[in-house]
């Protein structure tokens, strides 16, 4: 396998969220894994037939993983929102407000209708209003002005 193809595997998995990357092209075969919790590890390119195994038989099994060193204890998960919560439909970014400088559309304690738009979720180049699905008050805005958000990642909690 060519250096800089390798050199452009190592650059992906590190700029991105994969953990683990395994290529195999002709008789050559590159995995790489990313654990940030330990140093970085050198990766080794062994052809098949560098292999220290006899053809045939059986590959020996993985190593147990380590048991996880115990978590301390959690706190008691925060009570449940009362109200509606609005969800994100879609992947995107959430914008509070039509343009830069603007107003947001809500705040906490703005008063809404069903119908009434909440926020911007811009995904694709493509500016998606975000309705509000019942009337009421809005208790909380769970998002940033400018943060990206999941899809079904909630918005907003309406009373």
């Amino acid at each position: 396998m060519d250096l800089r193809k390798l050199k452009t595997l190592i650059d992906l998995v590190a700029e991105s969220q994969i953990a683990e990357l395994e290529v195999t092209e002709g008789d050559s075969q590159v995995r790489i894994v990313k654990n940030a919790a330990a140093p970085a590890q050198p990766i080794l390119m062994q052809p098949p037939a560098m292999a220290q195994y006899a053809v045939g038989a059986p590959l020996p099994a993985a190593a147990p993983a380590p048991a996880p060193a115990a978590a301390p204890a959690e706190p008691a998960p925060p009570a449940e929102p009362q109200g509606h919560v609005v969800k994100s439909p879609m992947v995107g970014t959430f914008y509070a407000a039509s343009a830069p400088g603007n107003p947001p559309y809500v705040e906490v304690g703005s008063t809404v209708r069903q119908g009434d738009t909440l926020c911007i979720i811009e995904a694709m180049k493509l500016l998606n209003e975000i309705e509000a699905e019942v009337s009421g008050t809005i208790k909380q805005v769970l998002v940033e002005n400018g943060h990206p958000v999941e899809y079904a990642q909630p918005l907003f909690i309406i009373g």
